[in-house]
């Protein structure tokens, strides 16, 4: 299966045009930008000042949730009155539960987006087979509940939005599929095939998880299928991981997640969801598309290196991994030195099943050497210049050919300022190296300490402008992608320059890609009109008194539409229950429920403690932010 034109040269998929209102989504249409509004949609003026915040920071679709009836039928109101204001932003209807709330809203807004697992089901966690003449039964229920609504807007001239999320994905695909990018697959094709059915094409697809590797494998998985299905299912795509968080963290993982689709020409319409205030996403999104805006394609055959053309390769080498399901490369482990002049007793492991160790340049191990001892968990492993470490161009097939003949595994990288984009540089080395063979993965293929030192004009230093929301999001779609690939066992970033920031920036790349857990791990949703508490504050809460807590993982949800699910892979879980109470999981099972807010975080701290995970918190001398 193809779930990509070429994964080694970026072009982006051709998918029909779907209209939402004035806006165009897929064809020839530039990538859009998405978010939601966090209110009460029954504040109507609340609603329509944040919709023109929205537009005015570049948001060209917004969404709204419709919880209710009566929140669907205010949206009329909302509309209307942005309409009077000379905003013409398309609205979209977010709909969880009720078909009769989507009907009410297909009447006002532009676009429903509805969820596959929820819409006509209710979610009990039942564990039951179905025999195929029962899950038939089950489809056409599904169809009697659904075509009225695609029936409506087909009249109406209005878009849909086949939204799967892995975290509530119906007790009936579970069982026939399990908790899989699969099922996240077939509960999404299963309403296109009902739309189909009816001659109704304004759709669009997305498939939102908040682990990277599971909505990266569920996109891939989709475009494979619909390319199967035949030239006709090209329908656009709306990209987003769901419940990313807050900070830094939050735009890593979702620059894992969105940056690396995109990449590979996946992609129409991206949201970024951030436990912030809504207008925080917009810039990160567009900077995310203007990033792939900005991927060097030149043809191929590659020219331009110091590598004569004959001996160099077309792209054509077959993928090393399997795009639809992790797994990480099989290299050797060796051993490498640390820095120059180490003890050699402290030489460090990688490779094979080792963690995937962090590397940095002399000049920044230099900058920083006098303060490793308080940097804790945060420090650099590996000195780039000290571990012999092979760079090589993987167009220079004879190259490569000569490290593959080396009796013992070698560390190999790409070489810096070769003319290749940096995923398909490296998808091409793994590609051609033997797999005994560790690589050092690097975010971006200029040296940025090199890059200081050439433009030195009468012994200054001439340094580039930094935009650190630009490194940090090309870093982590970079070295986080090309992770998520099972790619990679040492990371370097390169295109910061202060090595606090960068080595910080490297360990939480790792993180948030799930390749290795050094600190607690959280899981927190947006904000929305269905919110029953202030996320952002609860948020800051919890971290206050967990935060050291490492290894151990938190889902943080405001209300139940994806709690269980989403926390399945997490330990525990603080879910907004009703208004003022919060109800607590252990993994995706409720086990304390209607604790006044007040007292919840408290109560969660107890909970980690009855089962074994609680340590208490040992203060630092050195935080990380003070290293840079």
């Amino acid at each position: 299966m193809n779930y990509c034109v070429d994964p080694l040269h970026y072009r982006r998929r051709k998918t029909r045009e779907v209209k939402v209102g004035n806006v165009g989504i897929g064809g020839d249409n530039p990538i859009r930008v998405q978010s939601m509004i966090t209110c009460d949609t029954m504040d109507t003026e609340a609603s329509i000042q944040q919709t023109i915040e929205l537009a005015n920071a570049g948001c060209e679709i917004v969404r709204i949730t419709a919880p209710t009836v009566k929140d669907a039928r205010n949206l009329e109101t909302i509309v209307q009155g942005l309409r009077e204001r000379g905003c013409d932003v398309p609205i979209v209807a977010d709909i969880h539960f009720k078909p009769e709330a989507a009907m009410e809203a297909a009447k006002w807004v532009e676009k429903v987006r509805i969820n596959p697992g929820n819409y006509a089901d209710s979610k009990k966690f039942v564990i039951r087979e179905y025999t195929d003449e029962q899950y038939t039964a089950e489809l056409n229920r599904i169809r009697e509940r659904f075509s009225p609504l695609v029936d409506l807007c087909k009249k109406r001239g209005i878009a849909i939005r086949i939204g799967t999320n892995h975290g509530s994905l119906s007790d009936r695909i579970l069982n026939r599929y399990g908790d899989t990018p699969l099922g996240m697959v077939e509960s999404a094709l299963e309403f296109a095939r009902i739309a189909r059915d009816l001659d109704y094409h304004d759709f669009v697809f997305s498939m939102k998880a908040s682990n990277p590797k599971i909505m990266i494998a569920a996109y891939r998985l989709l475009v494979a299928r619909l390319d199967e299905l035949g030239p006709d299912w090209n329908y656009p795509l709306h990209l987003g991981v769901t419940e990313a968080g807050e900070g830094e963290d939050a735009r890593i993982k979702s620059a894992i997640g969105i940056g690396s689709l995109l990449a590979d020409g996946i992609g129409d319409t991206v949201r970024v969801s951030l436990t912030e205030d809504s207008p925080h996403e917009i810039p990160v999104a567009k900077a995310l598309i203007e990033n792939i805006k900005k991927t060097p394609n030149p043809p191929s055959p590659w020219t331009g290196s110091a590598v004569a053309s004959t001996q160099r390769s077309t792209l054509n080498a077959q993928l090393s991994f399997d795009p639809f399901s992790y797994q990480r490369r099989a290299s050797e482990t060796l051993v490498v030195v640390p820095q120059e002049r180490d003890d050699p007793g402290q030489r460090v492991k990688l490779g094979g099943g080792e963690l995937i160790r962090v590397v940095v340049r002399q000049t920044n191990f230099d900058k920083i050497a006098h303060k490793i001892d308080r940097m804790g968990d945060y420090k650099p492993e590996i000195v780039y210049e000290s571990a012999a470490i092979r760079e090589v161009d993987p167009c220079d097939d004879s190259a490569v050919a000569k490290i593959n003949l080396e009796n013992t595994p070698q560390l190999v990288t790409v070489r810096d300022d070769i003319d290749l984009p940096v995923i398909a540089a490296f998808r091409l080395l793994a590609a051609k190296l033997q797999a005994r063979h560790p690589i050092l993965l690097k975010d971006t293929l200029t040296c940025r300490a090199s890059v200081s030192d050439a433009n030195r004009n009468d012994g200054v230093s001439q340094k580039r402008p930094t935009d650190f929301l630009t490194t940090l999001l090309t870093a982590s779609t970079n070295i986080g992608s090309l992770l998520c690939d099972g790619i990679g066992d040492a990371i370097l970033v390169q295109g910061e320059e202060a090595p606090g920031q960068a080595l910080r920036l490297s360990y939480n790349i790792l993180q948030a890609a799930g390749s290795r857990i050094f600190k607690t791990d959280y899981v927190a949703c947006p904000s929305c009109g269905r919110t029953l508490f202030n996320l952002q504050t609860t948020t800051a809460k919890i971290k206050a008194a967990t935060s050291h807590l490492k290894g151990v993982k938190i889902a943080i949800m405001g209300c139940i539409v994806n709690g269980p699910g989403e926390m399945a892979d997490a330990d525990f879980g603080y879910v907004g229950g009703a208004p003022g109470k919060v109800n607590l999981y252990v993994g995706k099972t409720a086990v304390k429920f209607n604790i006044p807010e007040a007292e919840a975080v408290n109560r969660l701290q107890d909970l980690i403690r009855e089962h074994g995970k609680w340590a208490d918190p040992v203060p630092k001398a050195t935080p990380m932010e003070a290293v840079s």
